[in-house]
C-alpha cells in the first residue's frame, strides 16, 4: 500500500500537540495543518450566525456557501469568508462549541475532504484527534501525544492567563478537560483513540526540546525507510 506524505499527530485537548506539531513542521520545513482550528472556526462562525450545531439543512447550506481559508500567512492561520479567525477561535468557550460540531457527520466529511486536499501534494505535519485513524490511516508516520489531566489543565490555565482571561479557576478547567475527553473518546463518529501503529508520546514530564528531538529522529527514520523525501 502506498503511504501518504503525512506526519499524523493525534491526542487529547491540552496535550501540547499543537505546539509540538507546529514546531516539528518548522524544524522539518514542511506544511503545518491544525485540524482543530478548522472545527473551531466552523463552530465559532455558526455561533455568530445563529446556526444550530446540529445536522440538517441549515448546516448543509452553511457548509455549501462558506469560503474556508487555511494558512494564508503566519498571522492568518484560519479564516471564513475573508474574516481572520485565528485568535477568536482560541477563546475558552469555543472549545465546547468545537466539541459539539465535531460530532456532526456532514461537518466531518466537509473537513475531511478539505484536509485531504490540503495534504495531497506536499509532506505535512497534520494534528487533530483522528488523523492517524480516519483522515490519513495510511500516514507514513504517526504519533499519539498525551499528558495527564492535571498537566493539561495547568497548560490551559496558563494560556488563558497569558491572553488576559482570568475568569476560570484550575478546578473549572479540569472539569472542562475531563468532559471534553469523555465527549471526544465516546462520540459515535471518529472517536479519539490511538492508532495501532502510532507511537505514544507522554509529554507530562518532558521538555519541549526533548519531545521535538525524539519526534524528529523518528520521522527521519520512517521517511528513510519508506522512501519519502524530506
Amino acid at each position: 500500500m502506498s503511504l501518504s506524505k503525512v506526519i499524523a499527530i493525534d491526542g487529547p485537548s491540552g496535550s501540547g500537540k499543537s505546539t509540538i506539531a507546529k514546531q516539528l513542521a518548522e524544524t522539518l520545513d514542511v506544511l503545518y495543518i491544525d485540524t482543530g482550528a478548522m472545527f473551531r472556526a466552523l463552530a465559532y462562525c455558526c455561533d455568530q450566525r445563529n446556526i444550530p450545531l446540529t445536522a440538517g439543512p441549515q448546516m448543509d447550506e452553511f457548509l455549501s456557501n462558506i469560503n474556508l481559508e487555511y494558512g494564508k500567512s503566519e498571522d492568518y492561520l484560519i479564516g471564513i469568508d475573508g474574516e481572520n479567525l485565528s485568535h477568536k477561535i482560541r477563546e475558552h468557550n469555543v472549545s465546547k462549541l468545537a466539541s459539539i460540531i465535531s460530532q456532526i457527520p456532514q461537518v466531518r466529511e466537509f473537513l475531511l475532504n478539505f484536509q485531504r486536499d490540503l495534504a495531497s501534494r506536499v509532506v505535512c505535519v497534520m494534528e487533530g484527534r483522528d488523523i492517524g485513524t480516519v483522515v490519513f490511516p495510511d500516514a507514513f508516520c504517526k504519533f499519539f501525544v498525551t499528558a495527564s489531566v492535571e498537566v493539561r489543565s495547568n497548560r490551559r490555565l496558563n494560556q488563558l492567563n497569558e491572553a488576559g482571561d482570568s475568569s476560570l479557576s484550575l478546578d473549572q478547567i479540569m472539569i472542562d478537560v475531563k468532559k471534553r475527553d469523555e465527549s471526544d473518546m465516546n462520540r459515535e463518529v471518529a472517536p479519539l483513540k490511538m492508532a495501532e501503529d502510532a507511537s505514544l508520546v507522554d509529554t507530562s514530564e518532558m521538555e519541549l526540546l526533548d519531545v521535538l528531538n525524539s519526534l524528529k529522529e523518528s520521522v527521519m527514520t520512517k521517511a528513510k525507510g519508506t522512501g519519502i523525501s524530506l
